[in-house]
């Protein structure tokens, strides 16, 4: 039987943008909850919030895929199992999101958002962490447009989140 595969966006350590420790924790906690419900983790397996959920997901037994814009794996966090080298770029974005049956966001910028407008216009269920920042605490309890195609739930505590994703997750 196929495993639930977890998107976890937000924001990236090579930024401009100063990441809270708090939101690094955060990061951290949901990929544990992932790791703890025998999901995989994807994210775009770089730093910041993609390596802290890494980190928190490898060590409590997890399995992570990292799919990074780049043509070698030489940029990839050190918690990611597997690699997926794309070559394209910041279009990477969609990749992350199509492969994921849910996705969860902690904080994040514009490549957040890009990957929560995939998940928008493909009907995935999102949680958005609060308090989190960024794209996150924009975004969080809203549509993205008038059509309400589905709303980004919020959550504030790391395992519901994972919860309420594992939940509303189908496969047809």
């Amino acid at each position: 039987m196929k495993k639930l595969q977890i998107g976890v966006i937000g924001y990236n350590s090579g930024s401009s943008i100063q990441i809270s420790k708090s939101t690094l924790n955060t990061a951290y906690e949901v990929g544990k909850y992932i790791a703890k419900r025998n999901a995989i983790l994807i994210s775009g397996g770089l730093g910041g919030v993609m390596e802290y959920s890494c980190m928190g997901a490898k060590d409590h037994g997890g399995f992570t895929i990292g799919i990074v814009p780049h043509e070698n794996s030489i940029q990839a966090n050190d918690y990611c199992d597997v690699v997926i080298c794309t070559g394209i770029g910041l279009s990477r974005d969609f990749i992350v999101a199509y492969s994921s049956d849910g996705i969860i966001s902690v904080g994040g910028g514009v490549g957040t958002l890009i990957e929560l407008c995939v998940g928008y216009m493909t009907k995935k269920p999102m949680v958005a962490i609060e308090n989190s920042g960024g794209v996150s605490d924009i975004y969080g309890g809203k549509f993205l447009d008038e059509r309400k195609r589905i709303i980004i739930e919020t959550n504030r505590d790391p395992a519901s989140a994972v919860d309420y994703i594992i939940s509303k997750i189908r496969f047809e």
